[in-house]
């Protein structure tokens, strides 16, 4: 996947294209796996052999025959291993929740969700503002209308309804393991007030508590550190075949990178920045201190 400035439809497409890449990835190794060609594949589906490719790809929507067809052909006959597959194949075709959001979730924007409901980690450094996974509803409301001033209260409501709806992955069975670097200055910003501020530093405390929740602070004594082109997330998905994916946001588009040379650069940065941040129990012991003198 080349870069991509968000402005319309990208490689990955919106929403639940980040399921179908992972099916799809899925379907490939099987087929490799079984030595069968895109073209006896696209046959046993009365498809075609490009047919194949886009399913593999996660272009199109999957028809539960067509899966259950290439299952059989791939030689995965277990009921239950079927039938986890066909659901997840199901799940892949289905418009995502966040689908309710659109009036205010632009595409660029809508894809990231949909990737995120799909990873399995998610790491990332923020300079500004707390990370929007870990933002409380007033911090998020704050947050929002310093972006939108002049936008209706109602659709500043469904902003924030949006955030803390995506905020449910943190808790949900099989939860992705996220790891966020926040830099100290954003824990020293008052957004939205003292009230707002001390409301968010507690919910940071209560986060750390989840098991798959990793919190790091880099202090201002660092000084210059390994992030110098700014913030950024990267987001690794459970499947082996689906390459990571470094989502880096602008004012009014979104910038995602798959290709190896750039994920190993962003790799190596935020291998750094953990290094320099505080540890994650230093982290926690950091907070409260932090609360107090707010």
């Amino acid at each position: 996947m080349a870069p991509v400035t968000e402005r319309g439809e990208s490689p990955l497409g919106p929403g639940s294209r980040a399921l179908r890449l992972v099916v799809g990835a899925q379907l490939r190794r099987l087929r490799e796996a079984g030595g069968i060609s895109r073209q006896r594949a696209g046959y046993v589906i009365r498809g075609s052999e490009a047919k194949i490719s886009r399913l593999e790809l996660g272009r199109v929507g999957y028809k539960q025959r067509d899966v259950a067809d290439l299952l059989t052909l791939y030689g995965v006959h277990d009921p239950r291993e079927r039938e986890e597959f066909l659901n997840l194949a199901q799940q892949a075709s289905l418009p995502g929740w966040w689908q309710k959001y659109g009036d205010v979730l632009p595409s660029w924007f809508e894809m990231y969700v949909g990737l995120e409901q799909a990873a399995d980690v998610i790491r990332g450094y923020q300079v500004q503002f707390v990370p929007g996974l870990l933002q409380t509803a007033d911090y998020a409301r704050a947050v929002i209308l310093l972006g939108h001033p002049s936008t209706r209260a109602r659709d500043i409501d469904h902003r924030v309804s949006l955030r803390l709806a995506r905020q449910e992955l943190l808790t949900r069975p099989h939860a992705p393991r996220v790891w966020m670097i926040m830099d100290e200055a954003l824990l020293r910003r008052p957004i939205g007030g003292g009230d707002v501020m001390r409301a968010q530093l507690q919910h940071l405390i209560n986060l750390t508590e989840l098991p798959n929740v990793t919190l790091q602070i880099l202090p201002f004594q660092v000084g210059g550190h390994a992030a110098a082109g700014g913030p950024f997330n990267i987001l690794r998905f459970r499947d082996p075949d689906v390459n990571d994916i470094v989502y880096l946001e602008q004012l009014t588009s979104a910038i995602y990178l798959d290709k190896p040379a750039d994920l190993d650069s962003y790799l190596m940065v935020v291998d750094r920045l953990s290094t320099a941040s505080m540890s994650p129990v230093e982290t926690r012991k950091f907070l409260p201190t932090l609360l107090k003198n707010t």
